[in-house]
């Protein structure tokens, strides 16, 4: 009787649990069971697993084996099993040394050549493996790169079960044979690969980090808008633009990214574990520093939106812009479920799905930019005639949008049509890089007035808070209170108008807002003048 075991890693969302791989070996009819609640892609490793081992000049045994993952309470799915089985059934064997393999984490699915290729979510599984405190991990080769973000741990590359057994049994390592000049590496296609829901009707699917080269300069008029832009930056604040077909809605939405503050390591550390479970990872690039940026088609499905799918539950577009920017064009084409489904996320700043093969928590702390026509033909406006909608047609096409999803959105602007004297003149706009500037001042404004809190910027600090722990100017609110007496907005709307107040103050450099940044605040809420300049800075 032979028993081995080592150590692989189940992913539930972006939470992994530490599974003991564990290997037996009886006298008996030659069979192969694997128990431990796995689910149809890992059932399958038992073909998968004996035709590598035995192409990879290993004897398969032949007698009754048992393989069971334990805890076996916790659901098991995906084939990055498949390297811990073998490395475990070899065990048994005598092949490898079981004490060897005892305190190792491996991570990767079998070829029935023997070769290991990639799974996703190999930076999550290391992260579990080294907050369980295990210091050694295999994984594919092309994945290595990934591993070695998590400090502490000492990571293996292999590309074949052939060169783990050497080194294992400090045998000389073998040498794989290239492959043919010119072909794209077969390996790497599973790190490229998307995730099944998870980018299903996505106008940007890779959902990689944006092109930083659009620049804001590129942006002609459009005063209020890039002012709103600039305080949805500084301050995480979400974003409403409205305003007729190629005003630059969508050009203001996309040079967004840029302007915001690159990641932290903690920071990329999330974002890149959540597109390395959705098999989204930009090639040749294992860690994700900037802002991600995502724009779905409307056509997109909740499911797309919010997360889900068959099994266990994928990322979906809201968590692919965790730290980034999620951008909603033709936010009133879209399915008015899947809209109302974004409220949670917006409030919590993650995503729960439950669904019969367990519960999953995505994080989903984005930044929301909705753009939409005011009207189905895009040419109403008070000041445009040419519309020629029918009222009730405008009605129901700007009910599309539900009050309460619209309450939670603090900046709301009217892009207007660009003129002909903006777009010949030679007038020149800040470019991204000045904003950026700028907004990273006030970032770090807001992070040394909130040192101390769970929050980090000011559209994350409750109203509660704000009034009672940091105070406004004298009189500073009186115009915002009383447009909630007139129901103007509402309590939830009066606390986004002061936290836009207050990413006001730090934009300009004062120690806290005055009546004039209200008011400003006041006006990117409403949208009614306020007799203050809608500009901040040297944009002024």
């Amino acid at each position: 009787m032979g028993f081995a075991r080592t150590c692989s890693v189940a992913l539930v969302g972006v939470e992994g649990v530490v599974v003991e791989v564990q290997a037996d070996l009886e006298p008996g009819v030659a069979t192969f069971t694997l128990v431990g609640l796995p689910d149809k892609s890992l059932t399958e490793s038992r073909d998968r697993v004996r035709a590598a081992v035995v192409n990879s000049g290993g004897t398969w045994p032949s007698k009754k084996l048992t393989v069971g993952l334990s805890p076996a309470s916790v659901p098991k799915a995906g084939s990055g099993f498949d390297l811990a089985i073998a490395s475990a059934v070899l065990g048994a064997c005598e092949r490898i040394d079981p004490r060897v393999l005892a305190d190792i984490v491996m991570i990767g699915e079998l070829g029935l050549d023997g070769r290991v290729r990639p799974v996703r979510g190999v930076l999550p599984a290391v992260l579990a493996a080294a907050d369980a405190g295990y210091e050694q991990v295999v994984v594919p080769e092309c994945a290595a790169a990934e591993a070695t973000l998590v400090p502490g741990v000492s990571v293996l590359g292999v590309r074949s079960l052939r060169q783990l057994i050497a080194i294992l049994t400090d045998e000389p390592v073998p040498e794989e044979e290239p492959d043919e000049q010119g072909r794209p590496d077969p390996l790497l296609a599973g790190l490229r690969a998307p995730g099944t829901g998870a980018a299903t009707g996505m106008h940007s699917a890779h959902a990689a980090p944006h092109d930083q080269g659009h620049d804001l300069a590129d942006v002609v008029g459009q005063i209020s808008a890039r002012t709103a832009v600039e305080v949805a930056a500084a301050g995480g604040h979400h974003l409403f633009l409205e305003g007729p077909p190629g005003a630059g809605k969508t050009m203001l939405a996309e040079r967004l990214p840029a302007i915001l503050p690159k990641l932290t390591r903690e920071e990329s550390l999330e974002v890149t574990a959540v597109h390395s479970v959705a098999g989204l990872l930009p090639a040749g690039k294992p860690l994700i520093d900037i802002a991600p940026y995502c724009a779905p088609h409307h056509s997109a499905t909740m499911q797309a939106l919010v997360g889900g799918g068959p099994g266990i539950a994928r990322p979906g577009a809201v968590s692919l812009s965790h730290r980034g920017v999620l951008f909603l064009d033709e936010t009133p084409e879209f399915n008015s479920r899947a809209l109302d489904a974004l409220r949670q996320p917006l409030e919590a700043g993650h995503v729960v799905i439950a669904r019969s093969a367990g519960v999953v928590r995505f994080p989903a702390k984005f930044l929301m930019v909705l753009a939409a026509n005011p009207c189905p033909c895009g040419r109403f406006s008070q000041r445009d005639t040419r519309c020629e909608c029918p009222p009730s047609a405008i009605r129901r096409y700007q009910a599309r949008l539900s009050g309460p999803l619209l309450d939670r959105v603090d900046l709301r602007v009217e892009v207007d049509t660009v003129t002909r004297a903006q777009l010949t003149g030679r007038a020149t706009a800040e470019s991204t890089a000045t904003v950026a500037a700028r907004v990273q001042d006030a970032r770090q404004r807001a992070a040394a007035r909130l040192a101390g809190t769970p929050w980090r910027t000011n559209s994350e600090v409750p109203g509660r808070e704000l009034r009672n722990r940091w105070h406004t100017a004298g009189g500073a609110m009186d115009e915002a209170e009383r447009s909630l007496e007139r129901g103007v907005l509402t309590a939830r709307g009066l606390d986004r108008v002061l936290r836009v107040a207050w990413t006001v103050a730090d934009l300009v450099g004062h120690t806290r807002p005055d009546a004039t940044d209200v008011a400003l605040a006041l006006q990117l809420r409403t949208g009614v003048p306020r007799g203050v300049p809608m500009t901040i800075g040297a944009s002024a």
